[in-house]
């Protein structure tokens, strides 16, 4: 029995303490009574379920170390302000169980005087909000993620280069981006709820009369559909542009036209950009210079101009020597500006028919094209070392470049795009390995003439032989292998 109720005109003490326990253990919420000295003496099964302490492990002083350690000065200032005249507030705290785990409740605190200050009882009620508060804060994250998913497609197609335009399932404008609204001349917010008809308007660029709207097309056949050829868009001011596009229905969660959306553009546009996504995709992003696709489509064509004309092509494979110090040391930022510039200095270096090319990383290749004689490469490859004697200017910083050069010539080191660059890219790390600033040719012609010349030395040897004034033991000189186009080994 909690509280003694014995005064006259009571109701009987046995029902009213068995009535108030019922009552007390019944309640979904948890219960927690605390005496004057801030001692737990009473503590129901909904406050154990929560909390997860048994009735001996909340008695006494206990209650007070379930709760979280950031929230117990909040729950003790609300068991000290219990007893004022003014009603207690609810408080939002977490409580820590003994397995770790936290549960978040509000807590009200409420005094109840028996017989003056000493026998006051502090009655602690706690409802757990642990789900509320998780389904809140799920709903809440749910609603950011959804605005910002919405902030993003928002932003995303404001930014693309293509007009684009929605409509409801009756055929009324529900949406333009900024290029639709340059393009038809009508603003978002005038366009909203207005006939697609009316927004936009297309018509027969020869016949002048209205065209079929595209996307009540796309409604009523629920498929994508085009912009017949020759419309042009009248905006509101009369004046007229060619333009290219395509509609699809757009369908709801059970699979139901809901309606349509419209991309369209200029179609001069249309052209530039196809022109720029070609240019892009055959040269280097960093430099502008023809990349590895575009180098072996003019390496294939060059050497079969030179197979018809008898002429001679060759590659100059470059790697910068040391680059990685660059960037290592001072960034990829700076490395990259470097690039460019010795991607300058590689321009001003050849002839206006020869091709500069980024094979990637730190490595160029030179195309030289229709060459007179072979030895036209060597003057190429003395000419780009030299321009590298002058220190590269970057950002108000000198940098003294090397270059590792390995060539290749057609016919004789190889005969398709693939074997001339193999052949120089392996000449160019035979190059390093000397050292910094080196150059080495191809093997494979210098291999592919001493087999021309065998067949002659044994000739010379065989009439030596048989020379009675000669003599036999002496051995004819080999011809040197042919050195390097340029001497740095």
């Amino acid at each position: 029995m909690i509280f003694d109720r014995t005064a006259a005109g009571s109701v009987n003490p046995r029902v009213s303490d068995a009535c108030l326990d019922a009552v007390l253990e019944g309640s979904p919420l948890g219960i927690l009574i605390s005496d004057s000295d801030c001692s737990c003496v009473y503590s129901n099964i909904a406050y154990q379920n929560i909390s997860g302490l048994t009735t001996e492990e909340s008695s006494g002083e206990h209650w007070i170390a379930a709760i979280h350690p950031s929230d117990r000065q909040l729950a003790l200032s609300a068991w000290r302000d219990s007893p004022s005249d003014r009603a207690p507030p609810w408080h939002e705290i977490r409580l820590l169980r003994p397995d770790g785990s936290v549960r978040r409740v509000r807590l009200h605190i409420a005094a109840l005087r028996e017989g003056g200050l000493a026998n006051v009882r502090y009655v602690h009620t706690v409802e757990d909000i642990t789900a509320r508060t998780e389904s809140e804060e799920a709903l809440h994250a749910a609603e950011e993620a959804l605005l910002e998913q919405n902030e993003r497609a928002q932003v995303t197609l404001d930014s693309i280069g293509d007009a684009v335009l929605t409509t409801d399932r009756l055929g009324n404008v529900m949406y333009l981006n900024h290029v639709a609204e340059t393009l038809t001349g009508w603003s978002h917010d005038s366009a909203l709820g207005r006939p697609i008809a009316e927004v936009f308007n297309i018509v027969d660029g020869e016949t002048r009369r209205q065209a079929a709207n595209p996307a009540q097309r796309a409604i009523a056949e629920d498929k994508t559909v085009g912009l017949a050829i020759g419309c042009v868009l009248r905006r509101p001011d009369g004046t007229e542009l060619k333009i290219e596009d395509s509609a699809a229905p757009i369908h709801d969660r059970q699979g139901r036209v809901s309606g349509a959306v419209i991309v369209f553009r200029e179609a001069s546009r249309s052209r530039t950009i196809t022109e720029r996504m070609a240019y892009l995709a055959q040269h280097d992003f960093l430099t502008g210079l023809p990349n590895r696709m575009l180098l072996r489509e003019r390496l294939a064509q060059a050497i079969g101009l030179a197979r018809r004309h008898g002429k001679a092509v060759g590659i100059l494979y470059l790697d910068l020597d040391n680059f990685k110090q660059v960037n290592d040391s001072l960034g990829h930022e700076k490395g990259d500006r470097l690039l460019r510039a010795v991607a300058n200095r590689l321009l001003t270096s050849v002839r206006a028919t020869d091709t500069v090319c980024r094979e990637g990383g730190d490595e160029f290749v030179i195309l030289l094209s229709e060459l007179k004689r072979p030895g036209d490469a060597n003057d190429v490859a003395k000419k780009v070392r030299a321009a590298f004697e002058t220190p590269l200017l970057v950002d108000g910083r000198e940098f003294r470049v090397t270059v590792s050069i390995g060539t290749s010539l057609f016919p004789q080191d190889g005969d398709s795009a693939d074997a001339m660059l193999r052949e120089a890219d392996t000449a160019m790390y035979r190059a390093k390995a000397d050292g910094p600033g080196r150059y080495r040719d191809s093997s494979a012609g210098v291999n592919i003439r001493a087999l021309h010349r065998r067949p002659v030395g044994e000739a010379i040897r065989k009439v030596l032989s048989r020379d009675p004034a000669g003599d036999a033991s002496r051995k004819p000189e080999r011809d040197s292998p042919r050195a390097g186009l340029l001497s740095n080994q």
